[in-house]
């Protein structure tokens, strides 16, 4: 954690609807730069609080948007605080939020800032209905009174959740997680505000398109990923219109690109729209937890997972993230597959 920032005394002052904090390191801010030197003043952040209703994980609400332990557009800090560096359509920004008590407080920066405050509520779940779902069984519904917290976040971003969804295709989640830190890293800007040099906001579109061959290879994506990305960032501004669309549509919009099949859309909408009914088809572990969880079956595959879930019509991505939160996970037979037969569509 950061040492706490005495900044001189100041005026809180309000601007466009949100308030301007001082700039500054706040408490709770990604670590600064190691042996104590300290941080030049950033630009002022703008802070709103929202009051949700019912309760909120913060963890459970963010956990999807984060691409591994080390992903450089996401972290967290000892005091609960969710940090995200996004590409908005204003341009870059961080978004900062706590739960204190019943209510959330959110400090933003950067050109970004007031569309990372405008969305703050559907981002945490504000547009979800929790109270649409009926546990079908009791192993999800145990879960579901375990987790109260559970709403299923709305980003309003294609792009972000697209990128990292092809990278994740055909490979282990540790490669995948290693590819989107090691190009977002060297191909990304610096997040905006009180943060460290590791955080960064994913490139642009267009600079995903520059990017050599040479670098796609020295970060593990092979050609066809690496291929679909390119096809997908030169129509960037039309997989962005998604967002206006419902979940169905967005994903057919999106596999209109070679290379962008079920798996992939179904995980992009389950963030970019908080897709309750977008289930994961073609994945290689899902269709066993499902059907281990509740029927027994650790051989299942998507056609049984799907006439699993047919009750919950209308919530299945809902009732598999509860299923996921159950935790019964089919023994394993056989010895782990090598990397490179782990596949997903």
């Amino acid at each position: 954690m950061a040492g706490r920032f005495a900044p001189r005394p100041t005026r809180t002052t309000v601007r466009g609807g949100h308030v301007a904090v001082p700039g500054g390191v706040p408490e709770g801010a990604p670590r600064g730069v190691p042996g104590g030197v300290p941080r030049p003043a950033v630009a002022p952040g703008r802070r709103r609080t929202w009051v949700p209703e019912g309760p909120l994980d913060l963890g459970l609400v963010l956990g999807p948007l984060r691409r591994g332990p080390g992903d450089p557009t996401f972290r967290t800090t000892p005091d609960g605080s969710v940090w995200r560096a996004s590409r908005t359509p204003a341009g870059p920004g961080t978004l900062r939020v706590a739960a204190r008590g019943g209510a959330v407080e959110a400090t933003a920066w950067g050109p970004g800032a007031e569309w990372l405050l405008e969305q703050l509520p559907a981002l945490l779940g504000a547009l979800d209905d929790p109270s649409a779902f009926a546990p079908r069984h009791r192993l999800v519904a145990v879960a579901q009174h375990r987790r109260p917290g559970l709403r299923l976040t709305r980003t309003g971003l294609v792009l972000e959740s697209l990128i990292p969804s092809i990278l994740e295709q055909k490979v282990t989640t540790d490669e995948a997680y290693r590819a989107w830190r090691l190009l977002v890293r060297k191909f990304g800007e610096p997040a905006p505000g009180p943060v460290d040099g590791r955080m960064h906001v994913m490139p642009a579109p267009r600079t995903w398109a520059l990017i050599p061959s040479w670098e796609w290879h020295r970060a593990g994506v092979d050609n066809k990923r690496a291929s679909t990305i390119l096809r997908a960032v030169r129509v960037a501004p039309r997989l962005e219109e998604a967002v206006a669309f419902d979940p169905v549509r967005a994903q057919a919009r999106l596999e209109l690109v070679s290379g962008i099949g079920p798996w992939t859309s179904a995980e992009v909408v389950q963030r970019s729209h908080g897709a309750a009914d977008s289930v994961t088809v073609g994945d290689v572990h899902l269709p066993g937890i499902v059907g281990y969880s509740l029927a027994g079956d650790r051989d299942a595959d998507d056609a049984v997972m799907l006439a699993l879930l047919e009750p919950y019509a209308g919530q299945r991505h809902r009732a598999a993230r509860f299923i996921l939160l159950g935790g019964r996970t089919p023994p394993r037979r056989v010895p782990k597959m090598p990397r490179w037969d782990i596949g997903r569509l």
